[in-house]
C-alpha cells in the first residue's frame, strides 16, 4: 500500500477403536487440528461450547459427559480453519485404541484441561504419558494446559496452583527424560475472558502468517500512535494477532466487550445481512470514548475479522489519516489471505 506523508511528530500511515464420532466429515490434509483431552468432568465440552458454540456459562452446567470422540469443524472465516476433536475423559489416550500414529501425528496442538478444584496426581500422571506419546510420533505438536475452574480462587491461590502443577509435571518430565519438551500453562474460567485469552493463544500456533501479521500491526500502532491493536475473530472473540506489545488482560477484555457492543447495535440497526447502504462498502466502523482519556477504535476488516485499537482520544484529531492506515492494513491482510469480498 501506499505510504501516505505526515509531519513531524504527528501519525504516519501505514505501508477408530474409540465410540462413534459425533460428527463427520471429509478430513482435508491441510486443516489443522487441535485436540482436547484431560480427566472427565474437567470442563472440555464446556470450553469448547462457550468458545466456539457461545452458550452461556451458566448453560453448561446441564451439559451431559462426553462419552464419545466428538469432532468440530471450526471455520468462522479464511484465518481461523481448524478442527477440534473432543475426547472423552475415560479413553486412554497412549493406548492403541486412540490410533496413535493417527491421531497425534496430523495434530497441530494438544490442549490438556486440569480441574484446579479437583486432585492433580492422576491428571499430571496421564498428561505426561500422553505427552511421551505424542512427542515421539509429532515431535511438532504444540503442548498447552489449561488449569481451569479456577474463578473461586483468589490471585495467590492462583498463582501457587500453577506453580504446583508446573513443577509436578516438570519432574515427571524430567524422569521420562522430556524435560526438553515446552509445555505451556494458562488459567482459565469460563466465567471471565481467561478462556478466551488463552485459546486465542492457542488458535496463533495454527496460523503460519502470525509473523507477518504481528509485523503489520507493529507498523500500524508505530504509525498512528495506538496503544494496543488486537485482529479478532469477530464469532469466537479470539484474537488472531496482536502488536509485539504484552498483553494486558483488562485492555483484551475492553476491546473483546466492545464487539459485543457493536454486534448488539449492528442487530438492531444494521442493514442486515447481504445489505448495501448506498456506497458499495459493508465495513462497520466504530468509535467509543471512555471517561480517562482513552479510545476504542473498531474497523471491521470482512464479515468475520475486526480490527480493534486502544489509543489516546487526542489521537482521534488524526482519524482522516487512521482510516487510511486501516484501509491500507486491509489492503495488505487481503494480500496476505486473500480475504472474500476485497474492494477493488
Amino acid at each position: 500500500p501506499t505510504l501516505a506523508a505526515s509531519h513531524p511528530g504527528t501519525p504516519r500511515a501505514v505501508a477408530n477403536a474409540l465410540p462413534p464420532m459425533a460428527s463427520a466429515r471429509h478430513d482435508g490434509p491441510s486443516t489443522p487440528r487441535v485436540l482436547l483431552m484431560g480427566a472427565r468432568r474437567a470442563g472440555k465440552s464446556s470450553i469448547q461450547k462457550v468458545v466456539f458454540h457461545k452458550m452461556s456459562p451458566h448453560e453448561t452446567l446441564f451439559l451431559e459427559p462426553t462419552n464419545k470422540l466428538v469432532k468440530n469443524d471450526i471455520a468462522n472465516s479464511s484465518f481461523v480453519q481448524f478442527e477440534v476433536w473432543d475426547f472423552p475423559g475415560h479413553v486412554d489416550t497412549t493406548s492403541a485404541a486412540v490410533k496413535p500414529e493417527l491421531t497425534f501425528g496430523g495434530c497441530s496442538a494438544l490442549v490438556w484441561v486440569i480441574d484446579a478444584q479437583d486432585d492433580h496426581a492422576e491428571a499430571l500422571a496421564r498428561l505426561q504419558a500422553t505427552i511421551g506419546t505424542a512427542y515421539r510420533i509429532n515431535p511438532s505438536i504444540v503442548f498447552e494446559v489449561l488449569v481451569h475452574k479456577v474463578d473461586s480462587f483468589s490471585e495467590d491461590q492462583r498463582i501457587e496452583c500453577q506453580r504446583e502443577l508446573q513443577a509436578h509435571l516438570s519432574e515427571e518430565l524430567t524422569a521420562a527424560r522430556l524435560q526438553h519438551v515446552k509445555v505451556n500453562f494458562h488459567l482459565t474460567s469460563i466465567y471471565d475472558h481467561s478462556v478466551f485469552e488463552a485459546f486465542s493463544k492457542v488458535v496463533q500456533q495454527l496460523i503460519p502468517q502470525l509473523p507477518t501479521l504481528e509485523s503489520l500491526l507493529d507498523i500500524l500502532v508505530a504509525s498512528c500512535r495506538i496503544e494496543k491493536a488486537f485482529l479478532f475473530d469477530v464469532v469466537s472473540k479470539i484474537y488472531i494477532a496482536t502488536d509485539s506489545s504484552l498483553v494486558d488482560m483488562q485492555s483484551y477484555e475492553l476491546c473483546a466487550d466492545m464487539i459485543d457492543v457493536v454486534i448488539d447495535v449492528s442487530c438492531i440497526y444494521g442493514l442486515g445481512e447481504g445489505a448495501d447502504d448506498g456506497t458499495g462498502s459493508t465495513a462497520s466502523n466504530c468509535v467509543i470514548t471512555l471517561n480517562n482519556g482513552t479510545a476504542l477504535f473498531l474497523r471491521e476488516m470482512n464479515r468475520s475479522l475486526a480490527l480493534v485499537c486502544i489509543l489516546k482520544e487526542s489521537v482521534m484529531q488524526q482519524q482522516g489519516l487512521l482510516e487510511y492506515n486501516c484501509a491500507s492494513f486491509r489492503k495488505a491482510l487481503g494480500e496476505l489471505f486473500r480475504l472474500p469480498n476485497q474492494p477493488k
